[in-house]
C-alpha cells in the first residue's frame, strides 16, 4: 500500500484499495492516454475493477456537480468499495446494452445520420416540399399515415379473439388473458348495460355488433350501478389496439397474441415508413427511404456525389459519421435497420463510431468485450478504431479475451488466478510480451496453440436445406450434418443466423435452440431456484429441525423483519441519492434470527445458500440433485453463488445456464448461437470439452462461432458471406476444416491458417 500512498503522478490514474465485489484490496497505476487491456477468466473481477469501481466512481462524481434538482433524473451509481482513486477523468462506459426498445429508433436516427439527411433534402432536394422535419416519419408532415411511421401495419383478426358462438357470460368467449371472464377488461363490456349476456355474439344486431367492436370511448349516460363512476366505454378493437398491442402488456401475453395478429409491410408506404409526399422529393434520382435502405458505403458514394454548395457543410459531417460506421465494421447495415433488431455487439460498435468522431478530449473510455460477435477479418478495423480513440488524446479500459485485442494493449492487468471467492487479484501488470512469457493462466493460455482436428467424427445422415430466402439469404441450399459438431461461420451480419433460422423452421423434429435471451429472470431468480434444488435445501432444514420450510426462504416467513428479506436498508433522500446501508439486524444476510438459528449439518441457511457452486458441489456430494450443480461446473460457472440475482449475470453466463440444463440429452439438434461470447482461453477449452461429450451422445450441434480455436475442433464448418448486409448471403464453403484451409473462396481460410502458426 505504501506505493499507493504517494501522490500520484499526473500521468496515470491511481486505484487505492479497491475492495468492491470479490476484490481483494486491490491497488494498482494505470497509464493514461494509453489503451489498457484488462484479461482473466469469467468472474476474476475484471469488470469489477473497471465498471463497479473506476467507472461507477467517475460517473458518480461528475452526477455531483449537477444541481439536487437535476440529479433526481441522472442515473444513480452506489459508491464504489475503495479507500482512494485520484487523476480520474470523466467517464464513458461503452457496454453492449442496445438502445431502449423502440419501433421508431432505427440505426439512421440513433447515429443522427437521418437527421443530416432530412437537412440535406430539405436544402437540396427537388422539388421542395418542406424544411427538414417534414422528411421525418416521426412528425406529422412526413410520416405514412396508414402505419403512423412504423413501417409495418398490424391486422387483428377478431374471430381468433372474440368466439361469436358464445355469450359474454360464457367462459372464454374473448380468448385473451386479460379479457377472460370476470376479469375487469370483460366488466367493461358485461356492466355496460348495453348487451344481452346470454345472447351470442352472432346474434347481436348490427347497431350492438358495431359498439361491441368499434365504439370510441364514450361515457354512458344511464350506466347500471355497478359500472365504475370513471369509467368509459370502449370497443373491443381500438381497445386492443390501444393497451394491448404494442404495449408491454402485449409482450408479456405475446403468446396469444401471436396467433390473433398478423403484422405485415405497410401497403402504403412499402415498409418506407414516409408517405408519398417525402417519396416525391429526390437528389440525384434518389429519394430519402431510398437512401436509407443502401448499405453504409452506399449512402457515402451518394453523399458524395451531392455537388450542390449548399450542401458542402453537411456532407462533410455525413462523410465523416458515415465513415466511422464503416471503418469500425459497420458498412453491411442500413440506416433504415430498426435498432431493436440490433446484437449487443453491434450496438456497441454504433456507440463506439459515435465517439471516434467526437471532439471531447481527455476522456476515460470503458469498452466491455468490444470483440463479442466479430469475425477475425472485422478485429482489424476494430481495433483501429480503438486506436484512433486513443490518439485523440483519451484513456482506454478495455475487458476483453481476444488475442488480437490483447496483443493491440500498451499495458496489460491480468486478474485472477481463478473465477469469484478465488478471484479478485491482480495476478501480473505490465506489456504484452511480458504476459506471454508470465505464468499466470492466461500467459499459458496465450502461448499455446489449438491444433486442428484430425479425425472427423461421421454423419449420421444429412439434412438438405432447400431455397433459403430468409432476411439477406440468396437461394441458398446446403447439406447439412446430423450426429456431429459443426460450426456455422462467417463475418457479422454474413447470414448465420438466418441460415440457422430457416433450418429450423424446414426441420420437421424438435430443435433445441440457446441463444443469449433472457430465461426468464427476475430478481428473486438464482442458480438454486432455476435448477430446482431450492425447495429442496429448504426441506432438508425443515425436516431436520421439524418446522416450515417457508422459515427457510427470505421472500416468505424467513425474512428479516427489518429489512424484508433484502439484505439493505433504503434511506429515500427526496432530490438527492437514496442511500443504501446494510441491513445491521440482519448483516445483509436476509433472514431472520429465528431461521438463522436452525442448523443442517452444521449449517445455517445463509452459510449453505451463500456457497458457491464448487463448494456446494462439495457439501452435496451425496445427495441426488449434485449432478444438476456438477453441470454448471462443466460449463464453467463453478463461481456462482446458489443465491446469486440471476439479473447481475451477462448473456453468455445465462446462455451456458441454459446449457447445464441440456447436458444429459441425447440425439437432440441443437443451434446454440456463440457460446464463447466473454469466455477466457481456458473458458473456451472446457467448453469445447462439453460440446465434444454432448456430440458423442449422438446430438447434432450447430454452433453460430467466429472463434477459430471452436473452428479448429469442428468437425464439419458451413460458411456464409463473403460480407455483410447486402454483401452477404452466400454459401461460400462447406466441409471439414481441414478442406477449409485450401479453399480459395473462403474469407475465413487465411485467419484459420495463421492460426496454426507458433
Amino acid at each position: 500500500m505504501e506505493e499507493y500512498t504517494q501522490a500520484a503522478g499526473a500521468g496515470e490514474i491511481v486505484v487505492a484499495d479497491a475492495t468492491e465485489n470479490n476484490l481483494k484490496h486491490v491497488s494498482l497505476r494505470i497509464p493514461k492516454k494509453k489503451i489498457t487491456v484488462f484479461t482473466g477468466v469469467s468472474g476474476s473481477g475484471k469488470s469489477s475493477l473497471c465498471i463497479d469501481t473506476v467507472a461507477a466512481a467517475s460517473r458518480r462524481e461528475l452526477n455531483a456537480t449537477f444541481p439536487s434538482f437535476v440529479q433526481q433524473f441522472l442515473p444513480k451509481y452506489g459508491r464504489p468499495h475503495v479507500l482512494r482513486i485520484e487523476n480520474l477523468p470523466v467517464t464513458i462506459v461503452i457496454d453492449q446494452k442496445k438502445p431502449a426498445s423502440n419501433s421508431r429508433s432505427t440505426v439512421g436516427t440513433y447515429t443522427d445520420i437521418y437527421a443530416l439527411l432530412r437537412l440535406l433534402f430539405s436544402r437540396v432536394g427537388k422539388p421542395f416540399i418542406g424544411y427538414s422535419d417534414s422528411f421525418s416519419f416521426n412528425h406529422p408532415a412526413g410520416k405514412c399515415t396508414r402505419c403512423d411511421g412504423l413501417g409495418q401495419v398490424t391486422e387483428l383478426d377478431i374471430h381468433k379473439l372474440v368466439d361469436f358462438d358464445k355469450c359474454l357470460n360464457d367462459e372464454g368467449v374473448i380468448k385473451f388473458p386479460a379479457f377472460t371472464t370476470g376479469a375487469w377488461r370483460w366488466k367493461r363490456y358485461a356492466y355496460s348495460g348495453l348487451f344481452d349476456l346470454d345472447k351470442k355474439i352472432r346474434d347481436y344486431t348490427p347497431e350492438e355488433l358495431n359498439l361491441f367492436l368499434y365504439s370510441p370511448q364514450v361515457r354512458l349516460k344511464n350506466p347500471p350501478a355497478n359500472w365504475p363512476k370513471s369509467a368509459k366505454f370502449e370497443g373491443i378493437y381500438p381497445r386492443m389496439y390501444r393497451s394491448i398491442i404494442g404495449t408491454k402488456e402485449g409482450q408479456k401475453f405475446k403468446n396469444y397474441l401471436d396467433k390473433m395478429v398478423s403484422t405485415f409491410t405497410c401497403p402504403d408506404c412499402g415498409g418506407t415508413r414516409v408517405n408519398d409526399r417525402v417519396r416525391s422529393c429526390k437528389i440525384n434520382g434518389k429519394n430519402i427511404a431510398e437512401v436509407c435502405d443502401m448499405p453504409i458505403p452506399e449512402v457515402l458514394d451518394f453523399v458524395r456525389g451531392v455537388t450542390d454548395p449548399l450542401a458542402a457543410d453537411i456532407r462533410r459531417e455525413l462523410e465523416k459519421k458515415l465513415g466511422a460506421l464503416l471503418e469500425i465494421g459497420l458498412g453491411y447495415l442500413t440506416l433504415s435497420r430498426g435498432t431493436d433488431t440490433l446484437s449487443g455487439g453491434e450496438a456497441q460498435r454504433i456507440k463506439i463510431s459515435r465517439y471516434i468522431t467526437s471532439p471531447l478530449t481527455d476522456m476515460l473510455y470503458v469498452l466491455d468485450e468490444p470483440s463479442v460477435g466479430l469475425h477475425a477479418r472485422d478485429i482489424a478495423n476494430l481495433k483501429k478504431s480503438l486506436v484512433r480513440l486513443k490518439d485523440h488524446g483519451n484513456t482506454v479500459l478495455i475487458v476483453e479475451h481476444h488475442r488480437e485485442i490483447i496483443r493491440l494493449a500498451d499495458h496489460v492487468v491480468d486478474m485472477g488466478p481463478m473465477a469469484g471467492m478465488n478471484g479478485g487479484q491482480v495476478m501480473y501488470e505490465g506489456t504484452y510480451d511480458g504476459l506471454v512469457a508470465s505464468d499466470t493462466l492466461t500467459g499459458r493460455m496465450l502461448r499455446s496453440r489449438v491444433p486442428m482436428k484430425t479425425a472427423f467424427r461421421a454423419p449420421t445422415g444429412w439434412f438438405s436445406l432447400e431455397h433459403a430466402n430468409l432476411h439477406n439469404l440468396r437461394d441458398v441450399s446446403v447439406k447439412l450434418p446430423l450426429g456431429v459438431l459443426t460450426v456455422i461461420a462467417g463475418v457479422a451480419g454474413s447470414g448465420k443466423s438466418s441460415l440457422m433460422e430457416e433450418f429450423m423452421r424446414q426441420y420437421p423434429g424438435e430443435i433445441i435452440s440457446i441463444r443469449q435471451k433472457n430465461i426468464g429472470i427476475n430478481l428473486r431468480s438464482t442458480p438454486a431456484t432455476y435448477l430446482g434444488i431450492a425447495d429442496t435445501i429448504r426441506e432438508r432444514f425443515a425436516k431436520e429441525n421439524h418446522v416450515s420450510a417457508k422459515l427457510f426462504s427470505f421472500n416468505s416467513e424467513g425474512a428479516c423483519p427489518v429489512c424484508h428479506g433484502k439484505g439493505v436498508i433504503v434511506s429515500e433522500m427526496a432530490y438527492m441519492d437514496a442511500i443504501e446501508t446494510t441491513c445491521e439486524a440482519c448483516g445483509g444476510k436476509r433472514y431472520s434470527e429465528r431461521a438463522l438459528s436452525y442448523r443442517w449439518r452444521g449449517r445455517s441457511i445463509w452459510d449453505v445458500m451463500d456457497m458457491t457452486v464448487n463448494q456446494a458441489c462439495e457439501f452435496f456430494e451425496n445427495e441426488e440433485f449434485a449432478e444438476k450443480l456438477r453441470t454448471l461446473q462443466k460449463v464453467g460457472l463453478g463461481y456462482l453463488h446458489l443465491d446469486q440475482s440471476m439479473t447481475t449475470l451477462s448473456g453468455g453466463e445465462l446462455q451456458r445456464i441454459k446449457l447445464a440444463d441440456q447436458l444429459d440429452k441425447e440425439g437432440q439438434v441443437f443451434v446454440i448461437d456463440e457460446p464463447t461470447d466473454g469466455l477466457h482461453l481456458d473458458d473456451i477449452r472446457r467448453l469445447m470439452e462439453v460440446f465434444d461429450g454432448m456430440a458423442d451422445r449422438g446430438n447434432s450441434l450447430f454452433v453460430i462461432e467466429h472463434s477459430l480455436d471452436v473452428m479448429k475442433q469442428a468437425d464439419y464448418l458451413v460458411e456464409m458471406g463473403p460480407g455483410g448486409g447486402y454483401a452477404g448471403g452466400r454459401l461460400l464453403f462447406a466441409g471439414t476444416p481441414a478442406e477449409m484451409l485450401e479453399s480459395s473462396g473462403s474469407v475465413t481460410a487465411p485467419y484459420l491458417a495463421s492460426s496454426l502458426l507458433p
